[in-house]
């Protein structure tokens, strides 16, 4: 279990934290195990579960030796991934394809959305001065052709840290010039200067996910998260640079009706977003918001119908997708190979 301290009377797990505790972070400042404090009996109680897992959610677990050899990476190279952080379902195919979405800026946000199983606290300014490079030569040896490069919300510093997000997408680009990065940016609390910074920084793909309907923003999102705010940053970002795809994600089956979704896409269109993924919410602990549903593979696919039909580039849209699942093949357009929703077979 560990040892415990106090810090403002709340209990602080000194070592091998569970879900839900407050515990200090090898940088000496404290955070929450998987992002949301746990349940008491003071708590009203969670509603009921949508009953067991539907076949379609079943995701093959994680190994072999492509997954080996980027798992070996990313602790070579003191890499936060969002694969890990978030507890991915997709984190075995993705690897094994040597592909794995890295996390810059640490792995404690500064906010605490009930969707999120990232840790959250307040890192206090800590940056590691190195990670730009590291990610470059992380990239550079995994022989990656596409890097999804995304991270966790820094509200503790001044810029959201964009000037370091940035550096990170230069030094890849440095190392690696044949190499396309997309950036799944946090939303840098609405600075319109800050998103530009990023922009400006040579990534190919320019992605905030908007994450759910207008209605449910609040209390699926952080209060500094906004709806508003991040249709305002994506428009921002491609009216910086004209060329520059841009992308969104939206999470189903917390209780959105199919108005509030094609309400959403048409959000989405109108800040100019060329790619959305549409995929299934999963409670990552007991301590997170609940499922309402599980949305069908039948439904997907007429979701992703609906987003063509209004004129996004590519509407990846199934189950188990998430905003950076098969990032690389989303301007294919055969919804990133999935087979009415679904992962297709291994030849």
């Amino acid at each position: 279990m560990g040892t415990m301290a106090e810090i403002k009377g709340i209990p602080v797990i000194t070592e091998a934290a569970r879900s839900g505790e407050k515990y200090r972070t090898p940088q000496g400042f404290t955070a929450i195990k998987d992002g949301v404090r746990r349940r008491t009996s003071s708590d009203a109680p969670a509603p009921p579960a949508p009953g067991a897992k539907p076949r379609w959610l079943k995701a093959p677990l994680a190994g072999g030796a492509g997954y080996d050899f980027v798992r070996g990476t990313v602790r070579e190279h003191r890499l936060a991934t969002v694969c890990e952080e978030a507890k991915c379902p997709n984190i075995g195919e993705c690897w094994n394809a040597g592909t794995a979405t890295i996390m810059v800026m640490g792995a404690v946000c500064t906010r605490a959305c009930r969707f999120c199983a990232v840790d959250t606290g307040n890192p206090r300014g800590w940056l590691d001065a190195a990670e730009p490079d590291n990610v470059a030569s992380s990239v550079a040896l995994m022989k990656l052709k596409y890097v999804v490069l995304t991270s966790v919300d820094r509200d503790d510093l001044a810029d959201g840290g964009a000037a370091h997000y940035a550096a990170c997408v230069r030094a890849i680009k440095q190392r690696c010039p044949g190499v396309a990065v997309e950036a799944l940016t946090p939303d840098f609390s609405g600075v319109l200067a800050d998103v530009a910074t990023v922009v400006d920084s040579g990534v190919d793909v320019f992605a905030q996910n908007i994450e759910t309907v207008r209605r449910l923003t609040h209390p699926v999102r952080d209060p500094r998260a906004g709806y508003e705010q991040t249709l305002r940053v994506l428009a921002h970002a491609r009216q910086q640079r004209a060329a520059l795809l841009t992308k969104s994600s939206l999470m189903l089956g917390l209780g959105e009706s199919a108005a509030e979704i094609a309400g959403c896409m048409d959000d989405l269109r109108s800040a100019g977003v060329d790619i959305l993924t549409l995929g299934q919410y999963l409670r990552p602990t007991v301590h997170h918001l609940a499922v309402e549903r599980f949305v069908t593979p039948e439904e997907f696919a007429r979701y992703r119908e609906w987003g063509l039909a209004r004129g996004f580039r590519e509407c990846v849209s199934g189950p188990l997708v998430r905003s950076s699942y098969r990032a690389e093949q989303a301007l294919a357009g055969n919804n990133v190979g999935l087979q009415g929703g679904v992962a297709a077979p291994a030849p």
